[in-house]
C-alpha cells in the first residue's frame, strides 16, 4: 500500500498528535544534522511542544554560539523592530510635544502624576531615537549618493584625460614632431627651475 498525502491541519486525536509530533520532530532534527554535514554549516533547531517542553539540537557549533552569531548579524533589524513596536504604542511626534507642553504649563504642574511623567519621558526618548535613526539613515543615503557621484566624476575625468592625451599626441604628430619655436626663429624662453 502506497503513502497517501496527509492534509495539513490539526490532528484531533491527542495520542496520534503526540506520535506525529515525536516522529516529525526527530525527522526535522535528522534533516538539520544532514544539512550540517553535507554543507559544512552550523544548524540549530529549537522546537517547543504544545505542552511547553523545549527540544533543541545543534550541528556544527554550539547552539548558543549560533544564536549569538544570529543576534550580531541581525542586531540592526532587531533594534528597528523594537523601535517600530514602541512607535505603534505612542503618539505621533507633534501630538506628543503638545501633550508634554500642556502637562508642564504652570497651572497644571501640581496635578501631574509621576507615572504619567515617566510615560511621557519614555515616549519622548523613543521619538528621539526614531528621529535619530531616520536622520542617520538619510545621512547614509546621502553619503552613498555622493560616493556614486564621485565615482562617476572620476571615471569621466579619466576618459577626458585619456582623450586629452590622445589629442596632444595627435597635435605633436601633425607638427612633425618639431620643437615649438616661433615663426621668426626665436626660441621660446626657458623657465627657471623651481627652487628647492
Amino acid at each position: 500500500m502506497g503513502r497517501r498525502k496527509i492534509e495539513i491541519k490539526r490532528i484531533e486525536n491527542k495520542s496520534s498528535r503526540q506520535v506525529t509530533f515525536s516522529k516529525r520532530r526527530n525527522g526535522l532534527i535528522d534533516k538539520a544534522r544532514q544539512l550540517s554535514i553535507l554543507c559544512e554549516s552550523s544548524v540549530a533547531v529549537v522546537v517547543v511542544s504544545a505542552s511547553g517542553k523545549l527540544y533543541e539540537s545543534s550541528s556544527g557549533d554550539d547552539i548558543s554560539k549560533i544564536i549569538d552569531r544570529y543576534e550580531i548579524q541581525h542586531a540592526d533589524e532587531l533594534k528597528a523592530l523594537d523601535l517600530a513596536e514602541k512607535i505603534q504604542n505612542y503618539l505621533p511626534h507633534k501630538e506628543l510635544l503638545e501633550t508634554v507642553q500642556s502637562k508642564l504649563e504652570e497651572p497644571n504642574v501640581d496635578n501631574v502624576r509621576v507615572d504619567s511623567l515617566i510615560s511621557l519621558e519614555e515616549q519622548l526618548e523613543t521619538a528621539l531615537s526614531v528621529s535619530r535613526a531616520r536622520k542617520a539613515e538619510l545621512m547614509m543615503e546621502y553619503v552613498k549618493s555622493l560616493k556614486e557621484k564621485e565615482m562617476l566624476l572620476r571615471e569621466e575625468n579619466q576618459v577626458l584625460a585619456s582623450q586629452m592625451g590622445k589629442n596632444t599626441l595627435l597635435a605633436i604628430e601633425d607638427e612633425g614632431g618639431m620643437l615649438p619655436e616661433s615663426s621668426s626663429g626665436n626660441k621660446i624662453p626657458e623657465t627657471l627651475p623651481l627652487l628647492k
